[in-house]
């Protein structure tokens, strides 16, 4: 039976929660000894499995209005406190929310921590920050487009989204990657098992997207896509190849709307 976004996307909570509490590596915060090398300017972060960000993609983050978005685990947003941004960072996760609390804590700077769902409305106005962080999460949920319409609402003219985006290769095969299971765009909530089989896995719902959506909806959104770069999983057979699931792209709200949007 389909199920509400509010009812789906707390089921992959609950999923993010347990694998976090079974020290799964995107929910292992930062230790200290990093974060004091980023307060020396020893620092790098991810959007996708491997590659860190260009540097060049963030400019100067003294003083700017960060927001993770569906970023928490204290990996990204802790740097970004060392290098003197305003962070918050919004997260559905309790566990990665938590970690983000308790590393803020730790190092004694400040963070707004909003816990929420991104396939509703995000409770900031607008123009509120100068940069989004969000690095691979949308897999989670069922349709990006209103998020892509959100990030370009609360970002302020000239404001830079970074995102980290699958393309869908990983959702073609099985565990192993060795064999074809799924035709593409892939929609868990079409089976009608779908619960058993995540309760089975102790697997979340994740949700392939194409291109179109995934980075055109950035560009429908009013956004200027202004770099991109590729990557591979972390392990396995598709890593081994080379082959690339994933992209990286750096995306400005312009400072003025074109006539022709």
């Amino acid at each position: 039976m389909f199920m509400c976004n509010e009812q789906y996307t707390r089921f992959n909570a609950q999923a993010i929660d347990r694998w976090v509490r079974g020290g799964w590596v995107w929910g292992r915060p930062i230790s200290h000894e990093a974060f004091l090398k980023a307060k020396e300017g020893e620092w790098g972060v991810l959007l996708t499995p491997n590659i860190p960000v260009p540097r060049e993609w963030f400019g100067s983050l003294s003083g700017r209005n960060v927001l993770g978005l569906a970023s928490g685990g204290a990996q990204q947003m802790p740097v970004f406190a060392a290098l003197g941004a305003c962070c918050t960072v919004f997260d559905l996760s309790d566990e990665q929310l938590d970690s983000e609390r308790r590393i803020a804590q730790r190092e004694g700077y400040s963070i707004r921590i909003v816990k929420g769902d991104m396939t509703r409305p995000l409770p900031f106005p607008d123009g509120s920050f100068d940069l989004i962080f969000h690095p691979v999460s949308n897999c989670y949920i069922r349709d990006v487009l209103p998020v892509w319409r959100e990030c370009f609402r609360v970002l302020a003219p000239g404001g830079v989204l970074l995102s980290g985006l699958d393309n869908g290769i990983n959702f073609l095969f099985d565990e192993d990657e060795r064999t074809f299971a799924h035709r593409l765009p892939f929609d868990p909530l079409v089976e009608p098992d779908w619960e058993e089989k995540i309760a089975r896995n102790n697997d979340s719902l994740q949700f392939s997207h194409p291109i179109q959506d995934q980075i055109g909806g950035q560009l429908k959104a009013g956004f200027i896509l202004t770099d991109i770069y590729e990557d591979t999983n972390d392990e396995g057979p598709l890593k081994e190849y080379n082959a690339p699931c994933f992209y990286a792209t750096r995306s400005v709200k312009p400072l003025k709307q074109s006539i022709l949007n």
